[in-house]
């Protein structure tokens, strides 16, 4: 019962609306035993005025008016524990995602390198609709049943201890069938959850994948890998209901056998007199009433394993330790002016690699623009990382303007970077939104950054303008209309530092074009890191890095590179002749 601890604990800031609500339904249930006591009053007149004319017509009405009133009262009780049991729902089920949402905020980004959004989403989903109805069941149903419990039976007692002894021994009989088909069933959904996480991913993998999937004719493999899964799922599902309905069966079969000697002592102490017909009628609408809790403390133990198993991965996630912070009211930002960055000895790996990086040493100067270049894997999108402190380094120090990177917060360090990613990072929204991503820029703001990022052209030709919707990913934008959107985005972030991740690798040479002109508008003034793969776009940086097998094996600028043997001028070399080439062929000189 860990996870049920868990939950207990993180719901300690809405413990006084529980507390309210407990109590209101505690009034309740107690009202709840009040009706059968005045029947048993109302049966007796009755039975008096029958027998023998000496019942009382002012009492019997004063007991049928009271039992209005009470049923009245709780009607009442009713509508309004159920209101502040809304209002409870609302507010945990905004707290837990608020709390599990904030968590994974502040996730490094090496959790997310091994995770699938779409498992993350579901676990989220699971464990709020799992704690929600656990937190309603605990105060709807456990503290009130369990105390309704013990009235009835005290209430029992008074008038025949051995219906109340047959009574009490129901409860340990059916609890302790009702918690072993519970934890069985628990056991059983923990082994589904994992399957529906790896489908939920699948799933939202393959939609957001879905023109490689069409392309590659993928559908049907697809679609029998989530038809296997729900297969699987539904054959648990079935261990899970076939144990369920035995044990089930001889649950109720215990009931229905401890019913029976409870209602052989009540009619046969009444038949002797020793019980009145309005004791007798009280007593069986409390043993009725004892059901009800029964049935209640099964329903409780089925939610206690759906809770249990269902926020295993929430508090999983809730448990991990945080490595970044961030303040939800957001604050003003003293820029470093013109930084510097520099690299003395770092090294890097990542969980379950090799080494990535291995004694790398450097130093970009204000407003320096610098190119990392290298083959693929050789370590280049790694220090662009580090920079952005997605990762710390495994050895060595990173400085911004002299300050150690491990001393300064997450957040002060990206608050300085502008970045324009190789892959389109866009929202599905409004090219609105997406330029004045991470700012509250007005209209003429973003309309500037639009035509200063050579975008605007485009932009103003869309049906709604800003305000036209984009797509998934930006699906409905070409390529240079995707990255124009991006570098927009960062002029109008205004960081002193820009990065530059392969940002016209995937262009077509006219977007390339388009592109390298708002490149230039945002370049200026900046300290720049570019990787690239096209040299034509880094003849005019003022130093490359050339990098080999996590390590810098070369530096200087695009001149003296090129005429010394090395990494750089073989690279140069191959795009060279290949254009040439290219141009020979169709006889262009």
């Amino acid at each position: 019962m860990r996870n049920i601890s868990s939950i207990l604990r993180i719901a300690k800031p809405l413990y006084h609306l529980m507390i309210a609500l407990v109590i209101l339904i505690l009034i309740n249930a107690a009202l709840a035993l009040v009706a059968p006591i005045l029947s048993k009053f109302i049966v007796d007149d009755i039975v008096a005025q029958i027998q023998h004319s000496s019942g009382n017509v002012q009492r019997l009405g004063f007991f049928i008016g009271l039992a209005f009133v009470i049923n009245l009262l709780s009607i009442t009780i009713t509508a309004f524990s159920e209101r502040l049991g809304d209002h409870f729902a609302g507010r945990l089920r905004k707290f837990l995602t608020e709390k599990f949402y904030h968590k994974v905020l502040t996730l490094p980004q090496s959790y997310f390198d091994g995770e699938l959004s779409g498992k993350i989403v579901n676990q989220l989903t699971r464990g709020i609709l799992s704690i929600n109805n656990f937190m309603n069941t605990a105060t709807n149903f456990i503290v009130p049943t369990f105390l309704q419990s013990i009235f009835t039976i005290g209430v029992m007692w008074i008038f025949s201890p051995s219906i109340a002894i047959f009574t009490a021994i129901l409860f340990p009989i059916y609890l302790t069938i009702s918690f072993y088909s519970s934890v069985r069933w628990g056991r059983e959904e923990v082994k589904k959850n994992t399957i529906e996480d790896s489908l939920r991913g699948r799933i939202q993998e393959s939609i957001g994948n879905i023109k490689l999937v069409k392309a590659y004719t993928s559908e049907r493999e697809e679609y029998t890998f989530v038809e296997k899964g729900l297969s699987d799922s539904n054959t648990i599902y079935a261990r899970q209901s076939r144990i369920f309905h035995i044990l089930d069966f001889f649950r109720n079969l215990s009931l229905n056998i401890i019913l029976l000697l409870i209602n052989i002592v009540v009619f046969s102490q009444t038949f002797r007199g020793n019980l009145t017909i309005g004791e007798m009628v009280l007593i069986l609408q409390l043993v009725d009433q004892a059901r009800r809790p029964l049935f209640a403390m099964s329903f409780i133990l089925t939610q206690i394993q759906y809770a249990e198993a269902g926020s295993k991965e929430f508090f999983e996630i809730i448990n991990l330790p945080s490595s970044e912070f961030f303040d939800t009211a957001q604050k003003r930002v003293v820029f470093v002016n013109d930084p510097s960055v520099s690299f003395e000895h770092v090294s890097f790996q990542y969980d379950t690699s090799r080494e990535v990086l291995s004694d790398v040493t450097f130093s970009i100067k204000p407003r320096q623009t610098v190119a990392l270049v290298g083959h693929s894997g050789a370590g280049k999108s790694t220090i662009v990382n580090l920079i952005c402190k997605f990762y710390d380094p495994t050895g060595g120090i990173i400085t911004l303007n002299n300050h150690m990177y491990k001393d300064i917060s997450h957040d002060f360090v990206r608050r300085h970077v502008g970045l324009v990613f190789q892959e389109n990072e866009l929202f599905s929204s409004t090219i609105r939104k997406n330029v004045a991503y991470g700012t509250k820029a007005s209209t003429k703001q973003i309309i500037d950054a639009l035509k200063r990022a050579n975008a605007y052209g485009f932009v103003k030709r869309l049906l709604k303008g800003l305000d036209s919707k984009i797509g998934e990913r930006g699906v409905r934008l070409s390529g240079g209309q995707k990255q124009r959107i991006q570098i927009a985005r960062a002029i109008l972030r205004d960081a002193p530092i820009l990065i530059l991740d392969e940002a016209t690798s995937s262009l077509d040479s006219r977007s390339e074009v388009e592109v390298q002109k708002g490149l230039e508008n945002l370049m200026k003034g900046r300290l720049v890191v570019v990787i690239a793969h096209r040299f034509s776009t880094i003849q005019n940086v003022d130093q490359i890095l050339v990098l080999d097998d996590g390590k810098i094996v070369d530096k200087g600028n695009p001149k003296d590179l090129a005429e010394r043997k090395g990494i750089y001028r073989d690279l140069l070399r191959y795009q060279v002749e290949g254009n040439r080439k290219l141009l020979e062929k169709y006889e262009i000189y």
